[in-house]
């Protein structure tokens, strides 16, 4: 009977942390203010220009699956909007960056404003809408900067 129990109640948890879990993948979410110089990326960062009103950075790896599709759905959006870069980092050869921007997972992906500050990111695969509402905000955070 114990063991029933013991079963039961380790299936319940698992079911609570996997739906946790898959709620939160690719959410993006805002980050802490900034802190230190840390906190902000320049071009030479990432071996690239930023844009001009926003970056998107992903951290990538080469058999990522869920990597490809968020690098398509970053290089629309870019496109999309004026101003905006898309600059995808492998991760494996850039720890110093995963370290400094605690990336646990990939995909991960950074939304810098014009300035190089870090205001939002998302672990996971983010949905097209929410990296354009990101970018809203980072254009919104930029203007209040000024």
């Amino acid at each position: 009977m114990t063991g029933l129990v013991v079963l039961c109640v380790t299936l319940a948890a698992g079911l609570v942390a996997g739906l946790a879990m898959r709620r939160r993948d690719g959410a993006v979410r805002a980050v802490r203010a900034v802190r230190s110089e840390m906190d902000v990326v320049a071009a030479g960062d990432l071996g690239e220009e930023l844009g001009e009103r926003a970056t998107l950075v992903q951290f990538s790896t080469a058999f990522c699956q869920p990597c490809r599709a968020t690098r398509r759905i970053l290089s629309e959006v870019s496109g999309m909007v004026p101003g905006v870069r898309h600059v995808e980092i492998d991760a494996e050869s850039r720890l110093d960056l995963v370290r400094r921007f605690d990336v646990m997972r990939t995909p991960t992906v950074l939304v810098l404003d014009g300035a190089g500050k870090v205001i939002k990111k998302a672990s996971g695969q983010p949905r097209k809408v929410d990296v354009i509402a990101a970018l809203g905000f980072a254009a919104s955070h930029e203007s209040d900067a000024t």
